[in-house]
């Protein structure tokens, strides 16, 4: 299908809907490490052979996943339209200015953000997202991000995540010496005693930049972060599973690894972040409530703030209710919990196919109405890409003052 009969399922898919496209479930393998199985898969649906197990679920994506083992199009998600097959970014490719509002299309060509949940049964590795600065040597885009632990999920067995290093190793600058034969040995998991770990709590969240090591606890996560896939691992084995040295070197260009060998990966991090002393105060984002939208019916809360590269929210409708819901531009959304209705699609939280939805600038500035029919809180999850919240979007307080 060439770029104007896209254009074309596009326009007439708005004219029907007012705005919104359902979106197929984007489910992401990975070899590395075993699902936590919380997904919402049967169990023979978590194992893809070859390819992995099951661990992620991509949202609104136009990212595709950087696997050692490939397969056509994954991480892409698709738009649902009936007799149509159409990636959601030949979409914005070819309308962009119809999703994405003719001013914002003007300077962002994209999304610009990559929302997902991740669910891992061990621990994920000690490991890095290279800055743009480092990421832009292998021709790929830094990766910023952030996390919200959604409740009533169990947390698995080790809810708590690493991040950074103990601030005297970057005071005293003792980085190559503690840190870089762990990684010439490549031998055990030793490298965490190096770093703090803080726990994951539902309803809870961080932010972190690029260039900061990190090893995510196993509660299931909702990420919101940069478009990109770029990473180096720094831990060569978690719960006594292997992990190979090439992802180490994953994202560090060859003449730099022939050059420096695996200290090409430690100069990599922005040691100022890592080795911050008031670390948690400064990444963790707790929410915050909207007040001037708060009702008896409906609560929303920022859950991704503190920067200006993507935004997020979580709405919270009673039973009962309906509430219309305005915003500044474009965004996708997830239904993580209850049932109702976006106007007059059906959306159900669990029930894949009813949701997850794209809805277009024209129709965020306009609003959509949510109704929960259930008996139960409606909750939806909205990630916006960069700069569409800009003058609203809370920072935290900066420690030390």
């Amino acid at each position: 299908m060439d770029t104007n009969e896209i254009y074309s399922v596009v326009e007439k898919e708005i004219e029907r809907t007012g705005g919104m496209f359902l979106l197929r479930p984007c489910w992401v393998a990975r070899t590395f490490l075993e699902p936590g199985k919380r997904l919402g898969l049967t169990e023979e649906e978590y194992n893809m052979g070859e390819r992995g197990w099951i661990c992620e679920r991509w949202l609104g994506s136009e990212t595709e996943v950087d696997n050692a083992v490939k397969a056509k199009n994954e991480g892409l998600s698709y738009l649902v339209i009936e007799g149509e097959e159409i990636l959601l970014c030949d979409a914005i490719k070819s309308a962009g200015e119809l999703i994405l509002g003719k001013e914002y299309a003007g300077t962002h060509k994209t999304l610009g953000r990559l929302a997902k949940i991740y669910d891992y049964k061990s621990r994920i590795f000690y490991h890095l997202h290279q800055t743009q600065e480092e990421a832009a040597k292998v021709g790929a885009n830094s990766k910023e991000e952030a996390y919200y632990f959604p409740e009533g999920v169990d947390m698995g067995a080790h809810p708590e995540t690493f991040f950074g290093v103990h601030p005297y190793i970057v005071e005293q600058n003792r980085q190559k010496e503690l840190l870089l034969p762990d990684l010439e040995k490549w031998e055990s998991e030793s490298i965490l005693k190096h770093s703090r770990a803080y726990l994951n709590v539902p309803g809870d969240g961080f932010h972190l930049p690029a260039g900061v090591l990190h090893a995510p606890g196993t509660a299931v996560t909702i990420e919101l972060q940069e478009p990109s896939d770029v990473m180096a691992v720094l831990q060569s084995k978690v719960d006594d599973i292997a992990i190979p040295k090439e992802l180490l070197f994953k994202d560090v260009d060859k003449e730099t690894r022939k050059k420096k060998g695996e200290q090409a990966v430690l100069d990599q991090l922005v040691w100022d972040l890592n080795g911050d002393p008031y670390f948690y105060e400064n990444r963790h984002t707790p929410p915050v409530l909207i007040t001037e939208t708060a009702s008896k019916a409906s609560e929303e809360y920022w859950i991704y703030y503190n920067t200006t590269k993507f935004s997020g929210k979580r709405l919270i409708i009673k039973p009962g209710h309906t509430v219309l819901s305005k915003d500044l531009g474009v965004y996708n959304l997830l239904v993580w919990s209850g049932k109702g209705k976006a106007d007059e699609v059906v959306i159900q939280g669990g029930n894949f196919g009813m949701d997850e939805i794209l809805v277009t600038h024209g129709k965020a500035v306009s609003g959509v109405t949510y109704e929960n029919t259930g008996n139960i809180d409606l909750e939806i999850l909205k990630f916006f890409g960069p700069d569409i919240n800009n003058s609203k979007i809370p920072y935290l307080k900066k420690y030390p003052g």
